[in-house]
């Protein structure tokens, strides 16, 4: 069960990790700075930068990634519904309480205009988690009213 509560913790950590790189251009954050595999960036240093692909290829292999990482998602959610209730809503805040603190942490790193434009990303992400909550809630309540 443990095992299960941190690999299931993990998982829902990625997300955090991969909001939090930075766009543009640049070494850190752009397309001159390496390739792109599935929205990371892997800096010429990755597992196929050696190979030479085309963008046909590289293309195959972001969808493959893809939905490698999609799968991933429905089996953390299924071993996520074993668990009782009172252990579901006790891991969601354990997880909402981490990135919390990584979003904290990453804001004190920055500058302050930076912080501006942070926290104008992360209202932005709210108000688009809000709309996709309200979506589920109208899409889950449609067959009710089917029948």
């Amino acid at each position: 069960m443990r095992k299960t509560l941190i690999a299931l913790m993990f998982a829902a950590a990625l997300p955090t990790v991969a909001m939090a790189m930075p766009e543009g251009g640049g070494p850190m954050g752009g397309p001159e700075g390496g390739q792109h595999w599935g929205g990371h960036q892997m800096h010429g240093k990755g597992p196929y930068s050696k190979l030479d692909l085309s963008r046909e290829q590289r293309e195959q292999i972001r969808k493959l990634i893809g939905g490698q990482m999609h799968a991933r998602k429905e089996l953390v959610q299924q071993y996520l519904q074993k668990l009782s209730p009172a252990d579901q809503q006790a891991l969601k805040d354990q997880m909402a309480a981490g990135r919390q603190k990584t979003q904290a942490d990453i804001r004190a790193v920055l500058k302050p205009d930076q912080q501006k434009t942070f926290d104008a990303i992360q209202k932005k992400q709210a108000e688009r988690r809000a709309e996709w909550a309200e979506f589920k809630a109208w899409k889950a309540q449609q067959p009710q009213k089917a029948q």
